[in-house]
């Protein structure tokens, strides 16, 4: 069974019982390169590793890059 979510204003589907870091897997992103706002509030990453998406998340996921 899947679930529908919102990420980076893009429709994505996971399924159910998906923690974040192996959604974060999922779309080929190294979850210690990334910041993660869901539902609108910046997930610390200490949370990360409980946090199981559910319908209707909304997730804006910044990577980050390093350069000068």
């Amino acid at each position: 069974m899947q679930i529908t979510l919102q990420v980076n204003g893009e429709v994505k589907t996971c399924p159910v019982r998906t923690l974040l870091p192996q959604f974060l897997e999922q779309l080929g992103l190294n979850p210690r390169l990334v910041v993660v706002e869901y539902n609108r509030e910046i997930l610390h990453r200490q949370y990360w590793e409980t946090t199981t998406l559910i319908e209707g998340d909304v997730l804006e996921i910044v990577t980050i890059v390093g350069g000068g």
